[in-house]
């Protein structure tokens, strides 16, 4: 797998010492981490209006003093992080059907302790590697909408119909103007769509 650069891995676990392992294991791979010592010190660096701008992952231990890490697993699925912030759930064999029934909705894995450090590791790169892809969608989802945030409200109205199918002299029927101007009009919208033709405007349409 190619290294994912600036990528970050959020170790939350109230185990100092399984944090200083995580984080050296880490670091022999060329990772960066933050630690956390508790569920509630994460949750407060994620607070407020934190976005996730490059790849990353949690490991949440599941059993912690205080919130538990599915406590908060519940608190990044209803923030809407989770899909560019996967989660690996770290579990002692009895927490095991609790984190597999996280799994379903939604984590990206558990690791049982004692974990092997290479299968945990390519586990976290393959988590990043998920960021890595939800981001860049996110960033096309973006992008796209603010290209049809451009358009004209006439804009708008020849393009839904040109997505439809209609030739140009349908479209000028139906919008009671003529066929040069919906010529004029198309040209835009697939010039502000960057587009060249109308099925790769509905293609790219059908992303929203």
């Amino acid at each position: 797998m190619e290294p994912i650069h600036n990528a970050t891995v959020y170790i939350v676990d109230d185990d100092a010492s399984v944090r200083e392992a995580l984080a050296w294991l880490l670091r022999s791979r060329r990772l960066n981490s933050e630690s956390f010592e508790s569920a509630e010190a994460f949750d407060e660096r994620i607070s407020g209006r934190f976005q996730v701008t490059s790849p990353s992952c949690a490991l949440l231990d599941v059993h912690m003093g205080g919130m538990s890490g599915l406590a908060m697993f519940e608190k990044l699925i209803a923030s809407g992080l989770l899909p560019t912030l996967p989660v690996i759930f770290l579990t002692g064999h009895a927490d095991v059907p609790t984190a597999v029934d996280a799994v379903k909705r939604g984590a990206f894995d558990f690791c049982e302790k004692p974990f092997s450090d290479n299968a945990l590791v390519d586990r976290i790169e393959q988590a990043l590697a998920q960021s890595a892809a939800a981001l860049a969608q996110r960033s096309e989802y973006t992008g796209l909408r603010a290209r049809l945030d451009g358009l004209t409200e006439r804009e708008r109205d020849v393009m839904r119909l040109v997505v439809e199918g209609l030739p140009n002299k349908l479209v000028a029927d139906q919008l009671d103007i003529s066929v040069r101007t919906v010529e004029v009009h198309r040209a835009r919208v697939f010039d502000k769509m960057s587009v060249k033709s109308a099925v790769e405007l509905a293609n790219l349409l059908r992303n929203l």
